[in-house]
């Protein structure tokens, strides 16, 4: 359970910090976000995530690109039974649910390859569409906890320092193999601490 949260989550981080080092405009917008309803007195906190959208719209859009788990974990059928109208599977069957060509479905999701969160603005999408943590009676029982732990550690980071890349070259987006979905290249960046820090030692 340890290994499952913590990779996921620093997956998930790492492709987040770098979609928004590609997208200097969407950072910031973030950035003004986080100011303007947390403030800058104190460090973001649980109850504060209600009171940012945007920035669930962020890790909403980093799990539909980049799911640390583009795989879900493979389940049996216990029956035999029909999925989506088509497909005859026999009881036995070992079925797996590729979540990343769910999540870049050009039928379910306009310009699916976009780095962009204001999709999901004024719109809930969850499964069938939406789907990092599974669904139904076998979903991640830690979903909860995890988009908590990293909505306040993307919050953070953006609150506490201000990001930049090595240079004007992209971050690049390569995705490496596995089990989780690593980037080929770890994430550089340069960062400087800003003032909130200062405010609240």
């Amino acid at each position: 359970m340890l290994l499952a949260g913590t990779d996921t989550s620093s997956v998930t981080l790492e492709w987040a910090m770098s979609a928004l080092l590609n997208h200097p405009k969407k950072l910031e917008k973030m950035r003004a976000e986080i100011d303007n309803l947390v403030g800058k007195d104190h460090l973001i906190n649980e109850s504060d995530l209600s009171k940012l959208p945007y920035l669930q719209n962020i890790i909403f859009e980093a799990y539909r690109l980049f799911p640390a788990a583009p795989l879900l974990i493979p389940h049996e059928a216990t029956d035999d039974c029909k999925i989506g109208g088509y497909y005859d599977i026999p009881k036995g069957t070992i079925l797996s649910v590729n979540v990343w060509a769910i999540h870049r479905d050009p039928m379910i999701w306009e310009e699916p390859t976009s780095f962009e969160p204001e999709r999901f603005e004024g719109a809930e999408f969850g499964p069938p569409k939406l789907m990092p943590f599974g669904m139904g009676r076998r979903s991640c029982p830690g979903n909860v906890l995890a988009h908590r732990i990293i909505s306040l550690a993307l919050g953070s980071l953006i609150q506490c320092f201000e990001w930049q890349r090595m240079d004007e070259a992209l971050v690049d987006l390569t995705e490496g193999s596995g089990a989780t979905l690593p980037k080929v290249a770890p994430l550089v960046a340069r960062c400087k601490a800003r003032d909130v820090l200062q405010k609240v030692r």
